[in-house]
């Protein structure tokens, strides 16, 4: 806006508005009445005013409306507060608080926590223009270069986190934001393995001012969970001991525990049985560290995968890598056959056509509406599946190359060996997962209603793929994929890490609810997206060892570094035109004296 250059207040100008109350008030005042004389100068100069506009005349022989108009300008005009730029120095102390969040902040010490302590101390440590860096797996720049009451209020906001902390990424991002003759002020454990001297190296070299102050009460004696691998439905926990005395713990999760004796250093495991739906493993006797005390476990509600392979030739390699798998609950029938019962996933396998029934069929397509999965496993005579085959068969290939594997859950990290022979044929629907050089697909997916098909089109016999130890691992994998189930590895992750979801998605968080499509995982604790429950723990040996060398050599300087800076800032006019107003109120107030109205 215009006005906005001129007038700090502008809206003040609506007060100009009252001078046509005072215009239309003179415009309405009585004529005075005249009489002439016989006097011919007399009749010339009325003449000569009928000739023009009366009410013009009556204004410009007015000049108590003209100084009282002005008396009402300069008035407005105060209130619109009139302006000009001036230049202003300003001596600016900035600094740059580096804020540790990270889980070792959580340690307990004389009933509160490093992190408490540390915050105190940064609270002390803001200035007129403050930067707030939080420490963690990533560097958060909070607030920047915000003034000392935002300061105050972004540290009110900060909470220790769950997570290991990367302090040299956070040092080096500070040292980007600080500003000229700034300071640097980092408030941690140093319980970090990253290289964060460096950072204070080179921010130093940078000219800035960089003040460490660590705050590493208590954590003596710390024994935690530090890693965790699941085999099946089974749980496998690692403990390790930081302390300097012999350490007896227990593990424990649903109704199961395990004794370790740890000795100084020592790293242990036990493992357990994962109950249904998971659960939480935890230490007994807690120390001045809890975070590393419990291990969160996510498992579904129903652990059994219940699979039913229909064929009329069993394929051993394929029930024996089916079998193996301690969450699937395997059944083999042979067509012609009802489907009795109630199945996850259906796997179509070396069938002969004249014994496979619509029925059976049907029960595929039925359990793709109920949210299951369908396989087809090809085969060089194959069967009417009706739209349950994804490849449309046209004729038997031989000795193709493998042309692309896409980056899957199932097929990821896995590498297929060419078969001898194959089905070529064209997609009809779905994505391709392995594409032979000819474009046909040899492993293809697709989503129908709420339920899954896989195409898997290696001829058994004319492959290898059977006899690679990654056999099992595809099946594994498909089969969880056509259950619509995720894997405990899947289920469990670390913190730090993060959560795709879907967008707008509500997500239920150990602190409350988060938005999609991602959310970082801060805190410890089960995650629930819809039916799906994740958990998250803390994992790092590093940020378990609670207790880091004492800083030495390290002076907190004895003043501040400051600068300078100019600037253009508004300087206000309003006791000026004030001034005016009441200057013209007085030549009013002369002016009626002198005409004897007063």
């Amino acid at each position: 806006m215009v006005l906005d250059e001129f007038f700090l207040a502008p809206l003040g100008l609506v007060g100009l508005l009252g001078v046509i109350p005072l215009i239309v008030l003179y415009l309405l005042r009585p004529e005075p009445v005249r009489k002439t004389l016989p006097t011919y100068r007399f009749l010339t100069e009325t003449a000569g005013r009928n000739a023009s506009n009366p009410l013009f005349d009556r204004l410009l022989r007015s000049l108590l409306l003209v100084i009282q108009l002005l008396a009402i300008v300069a008035l407005v005009v105060s209130l619109a507060t009139p302006y000009v730029l001036v230049p202003e120095s300003e001596t600016v102390t900035e600094t740059v608080l580096v804020v540790d969040i990270s889980a070792s902040m959580g340690v307990r010490d004389d009933g509160g926590t490093r992190f408490e302590q540390a915050l105190g101390a940064a609270r002390s440590e803001v200035t007129d223009t403050t930067s707030v860096v939080a420490a963690g797996p990533n560097a958060d720049v909070v607030l920047r270069r915000g003034s000392g009451t935002d300061a105050q209020s972004v540290l009110d906001g900060l909470r220790v986190s769950a997570m290991p902390g990367d302090l040299r990424t956070a040092i080096t991002t500070a040292t980007a934001i600080a500003g000229e003759d700034a300071r640097i002020v980092v408030l941690s454990d140093f319980a970090d393995d990253s290289p964060w001297a460096e950072a204070v190296r080179e921010a130093r070299a940078r000219g800035l001012v960089v003040e460490l102050q660590q705050f590493d009460g208590g954590g003596s004696g710390n024994v935690g969970i530090v890693d965790r691998s699941f085999s099946g439905t089974n749980v496998t926990v690692t403990v390790k001991n930081y302390g300097d005395t012999t350490a007896t713990r227990r593990v424990a999760l649903g109704g199961f525990s395990r004794p370790l004796e740890l000795a100084p250093g020592d790293v242990a495991t036990a493992t357990l049985p994962v109950p249904t739906g998971g659960g939480r493993v935890s230490l007994t006797t807690e120390d001045s560290f809890p975070t590393d005390d419990t291990l969160y476990v996510a498992a579904p509600e129903d652990e059994s995968i219940d699979v039913l392979v229909l064929t009329n030739d069993e394929n051993r390699y394929l029930t024996a890598a089916l079998s193996v798998i301690p969450e699937v609950s395997l059944t083999v029938d042979s067509p012609p056959t009802s489907v009795p019962g109630s199945y996850d996933v259906i796997i179509y396998s070396n069938l002969d056509p004249d014994r496979l029934l619509v029925s059976n069929v049907d029960a595929g397509q039925d359990l793709l509406e109920d949210g299951g999965g369908v396989a087809i496993q090809v085969q060089d005579d194959p069967p009417d599946y009706d739209s349950l085959l994804l490849v449309a068969p046209d004729r038997i290939g031989t000795n193709p190359t493998i042309r692309s594997v896409a980056d899957h859950d199932i097929t990821r990290g896995i590498s297929f060996p060419p078969p001898t022979e194959y089905v070529e044929g064209e997609l009809r629907e779905g994505t391709s997962l392995v594409t032979a050089n000819d474009g046909t697909s040899l492993v293809a997916i697709s989503e129908r209603d709420s339920g899954r098909i896989v195409y898997y089109g290696f001829i058994e016999e004319q492959s290898a793929f059977k006899f690679n130890y990654q056999y099992p691992v595809f099946w594994k994998r498909t089969v969880f994929y056509l259950a619509g189930r995720s894997t405990l590895t899947e289920l469990n992750r670390p913190t730090g890490g993060t959560l795709s979801v879907g967008p707008n998605q509500t997500i239920e968080t150990p602190t409350g609810q988060a938005t999609g499509p991602e959310v970082r995982l801060t805190d410890a604790g089960f995650y629930s997206v819809g039916d799906e429950r994740y958990a998250a723990s803390l994992l790092s040996e590093s940020e378990s060892d609670v207790v880091a060398p004492s800083l030495t050599g390290e002076d907190t300087p004895d003043s501040f570094p400051t600068r300078v800076e100019e600037r253009l800032v508004p300087d206000a006019l309003t006791e000026w035109v004030v001034f005016v107003a009441l200057a013209v109120t007085f030549v009013e107030l002369a002016y009626l004296r002198r005409r004897g109205d007063l």
